[in-house]
């Protein structure tokens, strides 16, 4: 039962390649799945109803299409274009959709992305303005000796305060 399902999961990936070059399918496909097209029903009934279905397409007749479709189409367009629509809404959309022929859309693209950038600049300026200075770097081996001096002034005055106590007792 497991190897069939593998077996009908192939036949599946391949059904495109039987049906539409059926003389070099055969050819192309493994004994092992002829053989399963042979025993398996499912298969079979499947690859048959799939070749009606393309027999069937194979009739069929596009319909010509009407030679005045295109003149009726710009006519219909020209009358919604000349046709004053209701409302302030109405006549700025119909005048984005069907307006002149310069290309509006790429310019309020444009705008809208300056508008956004000067808004962004104009965020990250104010949010700075709170932010307090960054400190100078320094190199490690600067401040270390900056606090060894510190540490030696302070011993300094350590001992001077020492030697008064001393002196004055």
């Amino acid at each position: 039962m497991k190897g069939t399902n593998k077996n009908c999961a192939e036949v599946d990936a391949r059904l495109a390649s039987l049906l539409l070059d059926p003389a070099a399918a055969p050819a192309a496909m493994p004994a092992k799945l002829q053989m399963h097209l042979g025993e398996c029903d499912r298969c079979r009934r499947e690859l048959d109803e799939l070749r009606a279905t393309m027999a069937l397409l194979d009739t069929w007749k596009a319909p010509e299409p009407n030679p005045y479709f295109l003149t009726r189409l710009e006519a219909r367009l020209r009358e919604e274009r000349e046709a004053e629509p209701e409302g302030w809404y109405a006549r700025l959309r119909v005048r984005f959709a069907f307006g002149p022929q310069t290309h509006v859309r790429p310019l309020a693209a444009m705008a809208m992305t300056v508008v956004l950038l000067l808004g962004g600049g104009t965020y990250l300026g104010i949010s700075d303005w709170n932010q307090p200075p960054a400190p100078p770097n320094q190199a490690a081996v600067v401040h270390d000796l900056q606090t060894m001096d510190n540490n030696a002034q302070l011993l300094d005055q350590l001992e001077d305060l020492s030697s008064t106590n001393s002196s004055a007792e």
